[in-house]
């Protein structure tokens, strides 16, 4: 129904970011990170433009310019644009040796220094901070995560599970420093240490920015479209220009913005089936989960994991095994899950989530420990 034109600032084809960890973990090559490659586009009539991001969205004239100044027409434009990974504004930040981790530029520059560097320090103890101190240690790098919370993965997991993270990690030779303020990276030509608030000095050699992405969102900023964190879209990933569409970490949906890739793949697929005539109630938000990628740490977080007045948590704790499970209920349906050791239930717990599922069949003991059926 349509031509296609891709326009893409990276100097790949289509590729699978959340396997980057993987590349960095020697568990994969980038070739096995590339989606589409170049033939799929040429046999789909798919125009590719790549290692040329877009400049300019004239919405009057609907042309797109590129930074080398190719000019495409539009009917439909959509942004995909993602996110940039947040460099904290601290003295040093500029150095060459500090890397917001996000691309496969940035996973092939940190296992370049690998090969002649020894320290690392990975700053943020989330999802991807974790993967990435786990890759440099494959790299053969000492590895120090300095982590601003009280525990690990604090936006996923709660304390125990936290604190059972942290003690696996610390096996595999990972130092992990939590409530460290990071204040200044030193160094002249390059990284040598990085300073703490409360004054101590941590010799390194590369220093791994992972604390958080931000929509990018600039371009379509100076376009006129409505952004607040990310570009404002309504229920058919529509944005305040009728022929302009976001789909994606770039997009703002009822006041939420989406750094897990299932709600993208939800997001993509009422884009497609609205344009392509086929019936859709439309993008109504997403139920998301996390797993993570490091071997001898098993977890799974989806849903509300913190307690309030409506929110209660049920518990199990297995130290025999090293398993923890809590799960948590309001109002006779489950809202959230924390797994920790043993994640088999976890699309049990995702699937009654939702399907916002009653608990009238189950007792708190039939509902933490899986039937024969299972």
């Amino acid at each position: 129904q349509f031509d296609i034109t891709i326009i893409g600032k990276e100097p790949y084809p289509n590729y699978n970011r959340i396997m980057l960890s993987n590349i960095l973990q020697k568990k994969m090559t980038v070739e096995d990170t590339i989606m589409n490659p170049y033939d799929w586009y040429q046999e789909n009539n798919i125009e590719l433009i790549n290692n040329d991001p877009v400049e300019k969205v004239d919405k009057e004239n609907k042309i797109v310019t590129t930074s080398k100044g190719i000019e495409v027409e539009y009917d439909i434009c959509i942004f995909a644009t993602g996110s940039k990974a947040f460099v904290l504004p601290i003295p040093g930040s500029n150095l060459p040796s500090v890397i917001g981790w996000r691309t496969i530029d940035d996973t092939n520059k940190m296992i370049e220094i690998a090969q002649t560097k020894k320290r690392a320090v990975v700053i943020g103890g989330g999802l991807l901070g974790l993967e990435c101190a786990r890759g440099l240690l494959d790299q053969g790098m000492e590895v120090t995560v300095l982590h601003l919370a009280d525990w690990l993965m604090e936006m996923q997991l709660d304390r125990k599970a936290g604190e059972m993270l942290k003690a696996d990690l610390e096996k595999q030779g990972m130092k992990i420093e939590l409530q460290a303020n990071s204040k200044e990276i030193i160094g002249g030509k390059d990284v040598e240490a990085i300073k703490l608030a409360g004054g101590r000095v941590i010799e390194t050699d590369l220093v791994v920015m992972a604390v958080g992405i931000r929509p990018y969102t600039e371009v379509a900023k100076d376009s006129g479209l409505d952004v607040n964190r990310g570009i404002v879209v309504n229920d058919y990933m529509q944005t305040s220009d009728y022929h302009i569409y976001a789909v994606g970490e770039c997009a703002e949906h009822d006041g939420k913005v989406y750094g897990l890739v299932a709600p993208l793949y939800e997001q993509g697929k009422v884009l497609a089936d609205s344009f392509t005539g086929k019936e859709t109630k439309g993008y109504k938000g997403s139920t998301t989960f996390t797993s993570l990628k490091v071997s001898g740490c098993d977890l799974y977080s989806a849903g509300q994991i913190v307690e309030d007045e409506d929110v209660h948590g049920v518990e199990i704790f297995n130290s025999v095994d090293n398993i923890y499970k809590k799960v948590y209920l309001s109002q006779g349906q489950v809202v959230g899950a924390v797994l920790y050791g043993d994640t088999d239930d976890g699309s049990r717990f995702y699937n009654m989530m939702k399907k916002h599922e009653t608990l009238e069949d189950y007792t708190l003991v039939s509902l933490l420990h899986k039937g024969d059926e299972d």
